[in-house]
């Protein structure tokens, strides 16, 4: 018997749940990729749609480099999971663990085995705390904090107050991460802070990047190699964060040298803000749907236009498990989504999918308090401006007033509901 729905979209107790069951649609994920999906198709009327997602919360994570730099609260940035699952769809309140695409199932941590029709992988990206020796009990000190995660942002906040000057020391993995802006954003308003505080002088900001240079496109880059020039700071490309030894205040990089051999640098701080490295999850690592070698290894396989799987034509992907050679951001998932459900719905009808996705991602970069740099671009790594009438390629207050007043409100109200 199929698993009814309630009125009030909340989450459907397992235990109603038979050891088999098949719908429609099957979404895994209930982040920002998975719940604009579900919304849309339960808008064009799509039945039998199920989502897989564990968590009772459901969060707006790019506020929390604004909770980082204290001038947005964390409690602003999560709401109740139940309150978003479109009505009519069905909420199993379990993990994804597996995805067999021959026989169309889904396992589940409990053990159900959910069957689809179709498939949307959107499953969030993970984060591997764990590949960096010590930094968890690194974490644990009142020295190291990140914004990636919801109960370190305000701890960040702390931290760059109680900072009277020495080394402040930010850093960035070569992996793909979840807003590739996010490690410079909180670095250039701690530097801002320190400048208005009159603490800049007696500080050293170094960045610490895995990647070759500031930001991929350029038009963008030299916006932020003056900002990073303003404000003094130090930056470290090609150099991977591999052990914080917390005790010592020391930070242990893996540096990639011109010849490509490697070497080993050590990097004292005063205080240190780190974004983990971070991968698709591993069920889909380890699993049929992902690329098993080359650059791509691991993420989700879609093509990069119409976000079908280019094996197993019933699976569509998007978001930040995806292999889409664009940034990972909630604004490169508003323009994804549409596309997806109108190729979905083609497919589903027995025709070819012809939307097609451009590569669009905005990242918006807080470079000062009132200050942001809004980078929006495609798959070109051309500019691809939402605002046509303002100049993009500057520093200005009114994209900082969009980002924390605006973008919030269009997420939660509009984007969440399938209407943005």
């Amino acid at each position: 018997m199929k698993l009814a729905p309630t009125p009030q979209a909340r989450a459907a107790p397992l235990a109603l749940l038979p050891a088999r069951e098949r719908f429609r649609v099957v979404i895994i994920g209930g982040g920002t990729a998975g719940i604009t999906v579900a919304a849309r198709l339960r808008r064009l009327g799509v039945k039998e749609v199920a989502i897989i997602e564990p968590s009772h919360k459901h969060y707006y994570r790019p506020l929390w480099t604004l909770v980082g730099a204290g001038v947005a609260r964390a409690e602003d940035s999560v709401r109740e999971e139940a309150d978003f699952i479109p009505k009519g769809a069905c909420w199993i309140q379990d993990r994804a663990e597996e995805v067999d695409p021959i026989t169309r199932e889904v396992g589940t941590a409990s053990g159900v085995r959910v069957g689809y029709d179709y498939l949307v992988v959107a499953p969030g990206i993970q984060l591997n705390w764990e590949k960096v020796r010590g930094l968890r009990d690194a974490l644990r000190t009142p020295y190291v904090s990140s914004n990636y995660d919801f109960a370190l942002a305000p701890k960040t906040w702390e931290m760059i107050q109680d900072f009277d000057g020495g080394i402040a020391l930010f850093t960035q993995p070569s992996t793909p991460v979840r807003c590739a802006g996010a490690s410079q954003k909180i670095m250039y308003l701690a530097a801002d802070h320190l400048q208005r505080t009159g603490r800049l002088g007696r500080s050293r900001l170094i960045f610490a990047s895995g990647s070759k240079a500031l930001f991929g496109v350029k038009p963008f880059a030299e916006v932020l190699q003056g900002v990073v020039a303003r404000y003094g700071i130090d930056t470290r490309f090609q150099h991977e964060l591999v052990e914080v030894r917390g005790g010592k205040r020391e930070a242990v990089f893996q540096v990639t040298c011109e010849d490509g051999g490697k070497a080993e640098a050590v990097i004292p701080y005063d205080i240190l803000h780190v974004t983990p490295p971070q991968s698709a999850p591993d069920f889909i690592r380890r699993g049929p749907l992902a690329w098993r070698e080359g650059p791509d290894q691991g993420w989700v396989k879609a093509d990069k236009h119409t976000l079908q799987h280019p094996d197993y034509p019933e699976v569509f992907a998007l978001g930040d498990a995806s292999d889409l050679p664009t940034s990972r951001t909630g604004a490169a998932i508003r323009k994804q989504a549409p596309v997806l459900v109108e190729n979905l719905l083609a497919v589903m009808a027995g025709r070819e999918p012809l939307a097609r996705y451009d590569g669009y991602a905005s990242c918006p970069l807080t470079t000062g308090y009132g200050k942001l740099l809004l980078a929006e671009f495609d798959y070109d790594g051309k500019p691809a401006p939402s605002f046509p009438l303002i100049d993009t390629l500057q520093e200005r207050r009114d994209m900082w007033l969009v980002k924390k007043y605006g973008l919030p409100r269009l997420y939660w109200n509009l984007m969440l509901r399938g209407r943005a």
